[in-house]
């Protein structure tokens, strides 16, 4: 079983924000998935589904992202999944736009939404995908990453969403 969040805060105020990639990319891997992101439980927009004879819930808090880590625990233990089962989708500042990586463990970082889910599962060892968001360093921090996304940055962003996709979907079913 395995549990795949994608970060970002609820509200069409928020659309179209760089903290809301995760979001984003979720959107995405339901639609291709064929699936809808309809179900309300445990502060969370969610479905189930399965890739490769495996069961898959895919969910979007609706905590706000530096409350993120309550839905990923509420799942986590309602449904008996491991930190090793889990793999957010989120922005990363720190990142150039257009880039992705992909992580087995590690801290929070300067990310709020990661710093809660590990404060949450009060473990590391949880996987994510980082979308880059880059930086305006000329505009405070919290103003940045709740700004919309212009054209030409959506266009360098969502060039890397299939590589997201990809390792996203590398890390589900029997092959894993």
């Amino acid at each position: 079983m395995k549990l795949i969040v994608g970060l970002g805060n609820p509200g069409k105020e928020y659309a179209n924000t760089y903290h809301n990639l995760g979001f984003d990319v979720l959107d995405l891997l339901a639609k291709k998935l064929g699936v809808s992101i309809n179900k309300s439980k445990g502060n969370a927009l969610y479905t189930q589904t399965k890739v490769k004879d495996e069961i898959v819930f895919l969910i979007k808090p609706l905590t706000y992202m530096n409350l993120s880590g309550q839905a990923v625990r509420y799942f986590a233990n309602f449904y008996k999944i491991s930190p090793e089962d889990i793999i957010v989708v989120c922005d990363d500042i720190d990142l150039p736009k257009g880039t992705c990586r992909y992580r087995e463990k590690g801290s929070g970082g300067t990310h709020n939404g990661l710093k809660n889910i590990v404060h949450e599962l009060k473990s590391e060892n949880f996987k994510r995908v980082k979308i880059g968001a880059g930086n305006d360093k000329n505009i405070d921090l919290k103003d940045y990453v709740l700004s919309k996304i212009d054209d030409e940055s959506k266009s360098l962003i969502s060039s890397c969403y299939d590589t997201a996709l990809e390792k996203i979907l590398a890390n589900v079913g029997n092959n894993n």
